[in-house]
Formats: C-alpha cells, structure tokens, sequence
C-alpha cells in the first residue's frame, strides 16, 4: 500500500485502481474513506471484508455532483434538492429511495441509498476521473477510531488496501452529518458539521435529530455509524462532566489502570501519573482534534480515558455523539432522554 499525495497522475491510477476492483482510502474534509467502485458488488465486498464490516450496514456512496442524484436515488424531494443546492460539497448525506440498480451491496439489502458529494479538491478529483459512485466508509477498522490522515490509515489497514491518496489531515475531523429524506418528516440520524439550525433555516421547518432515538432494540434502523459502540479507541472511554472529572480520575486510578483525561482545560488538581490529553478552547477546533487526541490515548498505552462532554450545542451535539459512542453509550437510555430535552428545548 503506497501513499500517493494526490497529484493529477496519482488519482489518474487511484481511478485505474477503482476501475480494476480494488480499494483506495481517499482523504475527505471529514475522515478518510476507504473506497471501491459502487456499482461492482465484488469489489464493494472486499471493503467489508477489510474493516470486519457487517455486510447489512449500509455504505455511503461519494458523488462529483449533484448531477449525479437521480442516477442513485429516485423520488428525490424537493427538501434533496433544496439541502443539496445548499451543503454540497460538504459535510452533509442524504439517505433517499434507492434506485433498483443500486447494489444490494452498498445498501445493506434496504430500500434506501446513502449519497454524499465530499469538500475536498483530492476527493473530487478522484471522482471525476473515475467517473462513478464510490462507496466509502471510514478507513478503518470497523467500530474503531476513523482516520484523519494517511498515516491513521496506514495504522490501520496495512497492506490491505490497494493504494492511498495523501491529501494531507481532514480540515473537519468527524463524519458528515446524515439526514433521513426517505419518509415524510426529514430527520437528523448522525449530527455532523452540518448542524441542526442550519438544516432548519434551509428547509424552513423543523428537523427531529433522531439517530440515538432511531437506534433501540425494539426500533433498530441501520445507517452509516449506528453502531451504539463505534468511533472507539482501545482505551476504555468514561464520559464526565467538568465538575466530576476528578472523581472519576480518581475511581479508575484506585483499581489500578493507567488513566487520562480529555478537556479543553486542565484540571486542577491532576496526579502526575495522569496523562491529559489537551482540546482546543473553540468547538470546531475540538472536532479538529478529537480522533487525533482518542488515538494518541492508544499510543500512549492508556486503559481509561475520562472525557469531560462539550456544550450542548451546535457541532457540540455531534462530538457528544462521538463520545458517546467512544464509550459504548449509543443507545443508553439516558443518552435518549437527554435528546428529547434537548430536542424539547429546540436547539
């Protein structure tokens, strides 16, 4: 697996590479994808082969354009389009009706089909040469830390990616945020930088941010990052808020584990033998760092990891959702009854 750094003549073979059935992690302005041509069910196969992916979890497809909607998705709403003219490129998926010759494959047998066109000049490139959908997933691990670099991915999958295009660290560092426009209400399965006020203010009415709800064991619905433990480093994750950071600290030290904490601010009274793993002040900024600093938790060798939860708000929705699902907390009951107050207050 050669790291390529994306000039015209390297995504011309990462296009060959697609073309002949293989597998080239692509660098987005979310996370690296770990890609195969759409339409080739064997070569999408070996993606789920590569990450231990379950073959019924649904993949995402990347596009050059909006010009290429209807060749995938059918019954496109007016609410499509609108959020398309809107967020693409960008960090944004929309999961519609599939058309009948999409691959069972990328869908994971449903009805529904899941499209993004990616912010990034690496990416887009690709897609033009190759001239197609590319299923991408994360390029990882299935259920692990998604990649933000070449390197991540090199970590990661080794040799068993054919080739990877070098374009540098992913400006956002989380996963697009994903809309559900297949039934009658549009509704937010995966927050992202795409934020919920900002879908509203486009569409002019009001969005449900419905992943966590969406994903209980008598209601299971399958989209990209459901997984109720997903995004995880090897690290244990405990979540906490500023005021009882220490606490927890102290309880994991107690049974003896090598602990670290994860916050913008460090605490005051930190043991020595306690590692903190620094996030910038701003929000964004946060999203920038967060797998990088779950990641380096692993490289140092930690077993618990206290994360002290961002503000309720904005991008701050979807780093709690990743933290969440770092702790294994996806589908916790009191994760759902936070969403419904959160989704009461209207934020």
């Amino acid at each position: 697996m050669n790291p390529l750094p994306g000039s015209p003549a390297d995504v011309d073979q990462a296009a060959a590479v697609l073309h002949a059935g293989g597998l080239v992690a692509f660098p987005t302005e979310t996370v690296y994808g770990l890609g195969a041509d759409a339409r080739n069910p064997e070569a999408v196969a070996r993606i789920f082969a590569v990450k231990g992916r379950p073959a019924d979890h649904p993949l995402i497809v990347h596009l050059a354009d909006a010009g290429q909607l209807t060749g995938w998705a059918q019954d496109v709403p007016r609410a499509g389009w609108q959020l398309a003219e809107a967020f693409w490129p960008g960090p944004l998926t929309l999961v519609l009706h599939r058309q009948a010759s999409v691959p069972d494959a990328v869908t994971g047998g449903l009805d529904t089909v899941a499209l993004r066109v990616p912010d990034h000049p690496v990416a887009l490139a690709l897609l033009a040469a190759f001239g197609g959908g590319i299923a991408a997933p994360s390029a990882n691990r299935y259920g692990r830390v998604s990649p933000t670099s070449a390197q991540d991915v090199r970590e990661e999958l080794g040799d068993a990616v054919d080739l990877v295009l070098d374009g540098g660290r992913c400006p956002i560092g989380i996963e697009s945020t994903i809309v559900d426009l297949s039934s009658a209400a549009p509704r937010i399965l995966r927050p992202g930088a795409i934020t919920q006020r900002e879908l509203c203010h486009v569409l002019g009415g009001p969005l449900v941010l419905d992943g966590l709800l969406a994903t209980t064991p008598s209601k299971p619905l399958r989209f990209p990052g459901s997984k109720p433990s997903h995004y995880a480093p090897r690290a244990r994750v405990i979540l906490a808020s500023r005021e009882d950071a220490e606490q927890r600290i102290e309880e994991w030290r107690q049974r003896g584990q090598r602990v670290g904490i994860l916050a913008s601010r460090r605490p005051a009274a930190l043991p020595e033998n306690v590692t903190w793993l620094s996030l910038p002040g701003g929000i964004e900024e946060q999203a920038y760092a967060l797998y990088r600093r779950l990641r380096q938790a692993d490289h140092l060798g930690l077993q618990v990891l206290v994360a002290v939860m961002p503000p309720d708000v904005g991008l701050g929705h979807a780093l709690r959702d990743r933290l969440r699902r770092a702790a294994g907390l996806g589908d916790d009951a009191g994760a759902h009854t936070e969403l419904q107050q959160m989704i009461g207050a209207g934020q």
